[in-house]
């Protein structure tokens, strides 16, 4: 049978010796930070997060760490990419936990701004202007109108002020990593983007902070999105895309406790729906309870 390509991990966050970091909260301190390094010319690799820092977290920054001379990482909950305020009320916030994780893991600086830090009253009730070239029509832009629009505003306000070499972002949520990859390219940043293989627990669920949410039975019943998508690599050697599409959607509708809100196998570059499995990836949504989970496997070129 073929198996997902992704990294499974063992919970051992302390990899690195602590050492010192500095906490900063504001703009204009971090700013000065930055000018600093960039007056020694050190090389600056940055990890954006919104924190509730699990191993699939850390497995980014030691990444970081081991390819660049300072190793900066945001814990920033943003608000402008909840499209669900009752989403973003419970959205966990662990800040002292994650600096105490961060530390041990060699990061220099932690950036944790309060939103009224990072926007202005007008930037929170207007939608930030992009041109995603059609990649934002599609999953998760399609189900969550807005989403990406925030996702672009913040990174790019934290691009701004870090003034990275290097960035990494995790291929869990690969529709953010294309919409960053072109963002890049339009805004003329330069800093080279870095996409990071999906941790998953030994289960072989993805690891994500939503999984705070669940409960011990609800992680358990979790774990069949994987599976199921696991089993659609042998599946589709020899059916099409489109019944691949339908095999995983009622595979894991049939799991009780889950329900599919989109499955589906897209271009990896375009994101626009595969004719075959050349270039394919299928990504997925599910609720699992409440808890609105995502994943995603790429299938082998034949």
């Amino acid at each position: 049978m073929l198996e997902l390509s992704t990294v499974t991990v063992t919970f051992n966050f302390r990899a690195l010796p602590a050492l010192s970091m500095e906490i900063i909260t504001a703009k204009k301190s971090l700013s000065e930070a930055i000018g600093a390094l960039k007056r020694q010319g050190k090389t600056i690799g940055f990890v954006p997060t919104m924190g509730a820092l699990h191993e699939g977290h850390a497995s980014l920054v030691r990444r970081c760490a081991q390819e660049n001379e300072i190793t900066i990482v945001s814990v920033f909950v943003n608000p402008t990419q909840f499209n669900n305020k009752e989403d973003l009320d419970k959205y966990p916030r662990t800040l002292d936990r994650d600096s105490e994780l961060l530390r041990d893991l060699g990061v220099s600086i932690v950036f944790a701004p309060s939103p009224q830090e990072m926007y202005s009253e007008e930037e929170m009730q207007e939608r930030f202007a992009f041109d995603f070239g059609g990649l934002d029509e599609v999953m998760e832009g399609k189900m969550r109108p807005g989403h990406f629009n925030g996702v672009v505003q913040v990174v790019s306000k934290l691009f701004r002020l870090a003034q990275p070499d290097r960035a990494y972002f995790g291929e869990k949520d690969y529709q953010q990593l294309q919409i960053i990859r072109r963002m890049v390219e339009v805004m003329q940043f330069d800093v080279k983007i870095i996409g990071c293989p999906i941790v998953r627990e030994k289960s072989g669920l993805a690891l994500s902070s939503r999984n705070e949410r669940l409960s011990e039975k609800e992680k358990l019943t979790a774990v069949n999105i994987s599976r199921v998508l696991t089993e659609s690599l042998d599946y589709a050697l020899s059916h099409t895309v489109a019944e691949t599409e339908r095999r995983v959607a009622e595979q894991i509708n049939a799991v009780e406790g889950l329900e599919v809100e989109y499955y589906e196998i897209v271009d990896q570059s375009t994101l626009l729906p595969a004719a075959d499995f050349s270039h394919a990836i299928g990504c997925v949504t599910v609720y699992c309870g409440p808890v609105r989970l995502i994943d995603n496997i790429k299938y082998p070129a034949r």
